[in-house]
């Protein structure tokens, strides 16, 4: 029962925003996909990518020619494309979300100004409807970006981390690593 209510409460605000708030909730979708992915990525797959990379680099003989800091630099470089993957499509739709929410004021005002053509400005419940058309997909934009862009602080700080873990674990010389 608590369920069948949830989903009625649910439409009945979804139909409030407009159709706006639909392209949202997509949005919203793609979005926290992009993140779940970067943090499964971060978290599971891009130790042991690192791990191997250290391991081979640290196999090597030659860690000191100029041949070598080149293969060095490819290695860091190849790992932070992976590492940065999606990132700046997660950035872009955390800044297209306040958009869509501006689009949903602008829908909503236009039928604020149809019913007030109509009426002639005297029919308050007419305008309200338009009004929420108007606010609701704003404050969703709003949301979605603030969630967004919260969660993406968080990624981009782990990604950083493992770049810079890569690039203190590929020692140049043994002899550093002793000092």
């Amino acid at each position: 029962m608590f369920f069948v209510d949830t989903l009625a409460e649910m439409g009945k605000f979804m139909d409030s925003g407009g159709n706006v708030l639909w392209m949202i909730v997509i949005l919203l979708f793609f979005m926290w996909t992009l993140i779940f992915e970067r943090v499964w990525y971060l978290t599971k797959s891009c130790p042991r990518v690192l791990k191997i990379k250290i391991d081979v680099w640290s196999g090597r003989k030659d860690r000191r020619s100029k041949f070598a800091l080149q293969i060095r630099e490819k290695v860091i470089s190849e790992a932070a494309l992976q590492i940065d993957n999606n990132m700046m499509m997660i950035k872009t739709l955390i800044a297209v979300a306040p958009l869509f929410g501006l689009l949903g004021t602008v829908t909503g005002m236009i039928t604020v100004f149809d019913v007030m053509a109509f009426t002639g400005g005297g029919d308050v419940k007419a305008m309200a409807g338009g009004v929420s058309k108007a606010t609701i997909p704003t404050m969703a934009g709003m949301v979605a970006a603030l969630s967004g862009l919260f969660a993406m602080t968080l990624v981009e700080r782990a990604a950083e981390k493992k770049k810079h873990y890569l690039e203190d674990n590929l020692i140049i010389d043994r002899r550093l690593r002793e000092r």
